[in-house]
């Protein structure tokens, strides 16, 4: 087996699936790499995330699939589920080489299971959209908390982005420890590091000073808020 390394992210998972073609690797299993624990065993492959790979794939899977097929992927891949990226690389490699559309074909067990995560994902994006609440800090930024079971921030951005286009607004993951942030002119993806429990004053504290620093600045800083700004999303 070779253990095929990715940094987590969306555009380093299809530049794992480049390489994986790349180097004609017939025995993958994709593996983030901050979930290495030390006890991998056989050939160890580190992917190099690179934008001209991931784009090949997806263009790819594009001309392939439908518009619909390729969200479910993306949704799947949201679920962070364990093993979800060699589910998702056997149904890749089953679309890619099938002569005729299969992406409905339900008695193979990967397409199976990306159609059945990606309705849990939605449902998940859908509870977020309707039960979430803000809160109102003194200098009008509106926030939230949640911890939904999927990672379903950059499938919410756009419902809020829309909803609430006249407001500065933050959504704060506290299982995956990072946010999203609407500055009134577009949505970032946000990191804030709480030292204490980020339900008590001292994490409000911090949500405000978070405010503060790109109301004023324009961008983020990582100074002793510990607040790191990662990118805008796509």
């Amino acid at each position: 087996m070779t253990t095929v390394l990715y940094d987590g992210s969306y555009k380093g998972f299809y530049s794992a699936i480049f390489e994986i073609y790349e180097y004609k690797i017939t025995d993958a299993f994709i593996h983030k790499e901050d979930m290495v624990n030390g006890s991998l065993f056989g050939h160890i492959h580190t992917t190099t995330t690179a934008e001209q790979k991931s784009a090949r794939v997806l263009n790819k899977l594009k001309d392939t699939i439908s518009r619909n097929a390729l969200h479910q992927v993306y949704a799947t891949f949201l679920s962070e589920e364990k093993e979800i990226e060699n589910a998702l690389l056997r149904y890749i490699q089953y679309v890619l080489k099938s002569r005729t559309s299969v992406e409905n074909d339900f008695s193979n067990a990967d397409v199976l299971s990306v159609q059945q995560m990606s309705r849990k994902v939605h449902r998940e994006k859908h509870r977020m959209e309707a039960f979430v609440r803000f809160q109102l800090t003194k200098d009008e930024l509106y926030y939230s908390i949640i911890q939904p079971d999927y990672n379903v921030l950059p499938l919410i951005s756009r419902h809020f982005e829309d909803r609430y286009a006249d407001q500065r607004w933050l959504i704060y993951d506290i299982k995956r420890k990072y946010g999203i942030y609407y500055n009134l002119d577009h949505v970032e993806e946000v990191e804030i590091h709480f030292n204490n429990d980020v339900h008590n004053s001292d994490s409000l504290h911090v949500i405000m000073k978070f405010h503060q620093i790109l109301f004023v600045t324009g961008y983020c800083v990582h100074a002793s808020c510990q607040i790191a700004c990662l990118h805008q999303i796509m």
